[in-house]
């Protein structure tokens, strides 16, 4: 319930602020603004009551939300009074460049609200990432499908497209967009160049988690209830020197052996109490045992960096300008139908399975940021349908001097409308069924 409480306060802010956007530059114009909804009012709305010129109100479905302008074609499609003679207070009575400032009004806002949020956690919490050179004194450590595309233990990453990463966290997304990669290997520089079927090998197994720190192979903390590393007799506490005779200085070391010994069983060299004990143990089908050892990647490799108004400010721009170059990207990756990249995108069933359990405000704060980033992207795009598609018939139209008709407009966003449902049915669907397959059949 956490999860739904947190996503439903994240949507709340963006779509209202978004949506105030249109609105505010709407009423600047002497624009009427028949409805301002948070949440769509299909068939009927929860809460409603009409201030002024204006009916405010919260529909039953969360699905974002709307200003209906009159003398405008929208999502409502409600084309009647397009039948009249165009009025002062209509938007289609407008100049063009005034229409194009209402339409980019909510992308403004979400921008200006993920600027001002990291102006204001940067003054406050601070700047907090992992730092990548920091993180990988020891080397990195990959799965087995970053190995297979190239990568070996103990890789440090010099370059991603020419550019070093300092933020660990965003490491594993710029190799997933890149062209080259630039790994120092025991002193020798070597370059990797990812095809799109290693990508989409990467996104489907693997994931970010394909590319971890290597750490030092530390004392066991927990072992499993019912599992091989209990049935052994492994203990909270243990320290694993070796496998096979083979010494463990690494995690990822004593990991890599037990993958190559999946169904056998295994000689455990084990420091316990002062001394060293031999043990047996049987790996599993998956090569693991069963027991896990701490990794504190976001404690023992953070970086905190508190700054002045002056700092967070342009950092704050920076940071912004980062997440819509990201967006952009990843857009890209989804285009490209061989990574598969398009199975991961989510809606917000999926996106509040990601949240935490408790209610984290700095957590919150920066998603939000991160996720107006999204959005504004999102409606960027030039779909009818969007405050994207809008625009550009706008700019067609100060360009060219002509407009769309009123009945190829009635089309136009029709067929945008056709896609983003068609998009959300099967976004929602995936991750209904990926919701309901994890709650009953795992």
């Amino acid at each position: 319930m956490i999860q739904v409480a947190q996503i439903l306060f994240i949507l709340s802010v963006l779509v209202i602020l978004h949506e105030f956007g249109h609105y505010i530059t709407a009423k600047w114009f002497k624009v009427r603004v028949e409805k301002f909804y948070l949440f769509m009012d299909a068939g009927f709305s929860l809460v409603k009551k009409k201030i002024g010129e204006t009916e405010w109100g919260i529909g039953w479905l969360p699905l974002g939300g709307y200003v209906k302008l009159s003398g405008m074609i929208d999502e409502s499609m409600d084309t009647e009074q397009m039948q009249q003679e165009p009025q002062p207070w209509e938007f289609r009575a407008k100049p063009a460049w005034q229409r194009l400032i209402i339409m980019l009004g909510g992308i403004i806002v979400n921008i200006l609200l993920a600027w001002l949020i990291y102006t204001v956690m940067y003054t406050t919490v601070g700047k907090k990432y992992v730092a990548t050179e920091v993180l990988q004194q020891n080397g990195l450590a990959f799965g087995e499908v970053g190995k297979a595309v190239g990568f070996q233990d103990g890789d440090k990453i010099v370059s991603v497209d020419g550019k070093f990463q300092e933020n660990f966290g965003r490491m594993a997304m710029d190799i997933l967009f890149s062209h080259e990669v630039k790994v120092d290997r025991n002193g020798e520089i070597v370059t990797l160049n990812l095809t799109d079927e290693q990508i989409k090998e990467i996104i489907s197994k693997e994931g970010r988690d394909f590319i971890q720190p290597r750490t030092l192979n530390k004392a066991i903390d927990s072992v499993f209830l019912n599992s091989q590393a209990q049935k052994a007799g492994l203990q909270i506490g243990d320290s694993i020197l070796s496998v096979n005779g083979k010494k463990a200085v690494y995690f990822d070391e004593l990991t890599s052996e037990m993958t190559h010994h999946k169904n056998d069983s295994i000689a455990l060299s084990v420091y316990r109490n002062n001394q060293v004990v031999n043990v047996k143990a049987k790996v599993d089908s998956t090569g693991m045992l069963g027991f896990r050892i701490p990794q504190k990647i976001k404690t023992d490799f953070a970086i905190t960096q508190k700054m002045s108004i002056g700092e967070a400010i342009p950092a704050a721009i920076k940071e912004s300008w980062n997440l819509l170059v990201y967006n952009v990207k990843s857009f890209k990756l989804i285009l490209r139908p061989s990574t598969g990249a398009y199975k991961q995108v989510k809606s917000p069933v999926g996106i509040a399975r990601m949240l935490p359990d408790a209610w984290d405000w700095e957590f919150i704060w920066n998603f939000t940021a991160f996720f107006s980033i999204a959005l504004a992207f999102m409606n960027l795009l030039p779909i009818p349908g969007l405050d994207g598609g809008h625009a550009l018939f706008t700019i067609v139209e100060m360009i060219t001097g002509k407009t769309l008709s009123v009945k190829a407009m009635e089309k136009v966003q029709t067929f945008g409308m056709i896609i983003l449902l068609t998009l959300m049915v099967l976004t929602f669907g995936k991750d209904i069924y990926e919701l309901v397959i994890d709650k009953f059949f795992k």
